[in-house]
């Protein structure tokens, strides 16, 4: 199975992004979202969960029951274990690794944003993923993402870089 993990696309996710997803079984993301064409861009089978920054306030007002619909957390049973997806943003930048793995000790990975950073650590079980920015705010180099490709025999993840500069967003 392969899952696309975005997050932090605050209302833009960059079109190359999200063409990944015709390639994929699912679609994650992390965090602020920014508004619902975000997640229709997306497809249909996205699971999401709100930001710190996907507030009444930010998003169209045409948009509120989406925007309320977001949890906070959320999890994906995938072949060969659980995939978590939180925002991040509970969590101090110090320790938040650690402070995942403890909340989430059952988890084969846990998945945040927040942070616009793409990591992946995969030092200790779980796993700790950020797949960075998909849009345009705070890119860090170009707006990135990851692939994770689940089996019941195990998992790998590869980061999705895309250049500075950006074609149409959606």
């Amino acid at each position: 199975m392969r899952v696309l993990i975005v997050a932090d696309t605050h209302g833009c996710i960059d079109a190359r992004i999200a063409a990944l997803v015709r390639d994929c079984d699912a679609v994650v993301h992390a965090g602020d979202v920014g508004t619902a064409d975000v997640l229709a861009a997306l497809g249909g089978a996205v699971t999401a969960v709100r930001g710190n920054n996907d507030v009444a306030a930010k998003w169209p007002a045409a948009q509120q029951a989406r925007l309320a619909a977001l949890p906070v957390e959320a999890a994906l049973d995938l072949p060969g274990g659980r995939l978590v997806v939180v925002h991040g943003d509970r969590w101090p930048a110090r320790g938040r690794h650690a402070a995942l793995r403890s909340a989430y000790p059952a988890a084969r990975a846990v998945v945040y944003g927040h942070s616009h950073r793409l990591v992946i650590d995969t030092d200790a079980l779980p796993w700790v993923l950020n797949p960075g920015a998909a849009g345009r705010a705070r890119t860090n180099g170009g707006p990135s993402c990851l692939l994770l490709q689940a089996t019941p025999q195990g998992w790998s993840v590869s980061p999705q870089r895309q250049s500075d500069g950006y074609r149409d967003a959606v």
